[in-house]
């Protein structure tokens, strides 16, 4: 299964990426093949060489920290990850 990261020690700075995350697996009807995991260690977010939360991380590749990434680029990410799986 494959695993997307939200990385952010605080709940309410993670919130809207883990609901943007969520919406856009649902829009592609892709949820059962994503694990969603919240990490919230300081030093588990550093060790993605993250210094700016939220972070996103899909299959250990970050894909972006420090802000709200647009949705059509959330698609493009997780579409990518299916298409290299095929």
């Amino acid at each position: 299964m494959k695993c997307i990261k939200i990385l952010g020690e605080s709940k309410s700075e993670c919130q809207p990426l883990h609901q943007l995350v969520v919406k856009e697996l649902e829009r592609l009807e892709l949820e059962e093949s994503f694990e969603v995991k919240w990490v919230n260690d300081a030093n588990s977010i550093v060790s993605f060489g993250v210094m700016m939360t939220p972070g996103l991380v899909i299959n250990e590749d970050v894909k972006s920290c420090g802000y709200l990434p647009e949705r059509n680029d959330l698609r493009r990410w997780i579409e990518s990850e299916i298409e290299v799986a095929r």
